[in-house]
């Protein structure tokens, strides 16, 4: 397991309330040895004027995943982290139900992080691919 310590996943939709993520209904739903995931509806708040949903949401949900697994790589007494880069290929529009979004660890580094996102539609059709990288900083004493 690469996370610090065992992950509530309760507390971890707990953290988001009063967030972006909990107004776009960014729901993460497991975490695994290596892996989280997480869903977001297609709907009114996530969907551009024609109907598809927004390139821009994607990328809400792969950084929403991104961080936070970064988030529980560390000690948050000991470390933060920051974005630092963040790319999204937009593969397959969708325009409905549920899109899922899974992070894997590409590089888990003493100064720098990077996970790759991939994000489904119900069908299981891949959607968008992302990669992340955040910069692990020490808090400030």
């Amino acid at each position: 397991m690469i996370w610090h310590k065992p992950v509530d996943l309760k507390l971890l939709n707990d953290y988001h309330k009063n967030t972006m993520q909990q107004f776009l209904g960014i729901e993460f739903t497991e975490v695994g040895d290596d892996y989280i995931k997480a869903t977001m509806p297609v709907n009114e708040r996530t969907k551009q004027p024609h109907g598809l949903l927004h390139g821009g949401a994607n990328v809400v949900l792969a950084e929403s995943l991104g961080s936070i697994a970064s988030v529980l790589c560390l000690n948050l007494e000991e470390k933060n982290c920051v974005g630092l880069e963040i790319n999204a290929n937009h593969i397959r529009a969708v325009k409905s139900g549920f899109v899922h979004g899974i992070t894997r660890p590409v590089h888990i580094g003493r100064s720098t992080m990077i996970w790759e996102i991939k994000i489904y539609d119900d069908a299981g059709k891949l959607s968008c691919i992302s990669r992340i990288t955040n910069a692990i900083l020490d808090k400030k004493k």
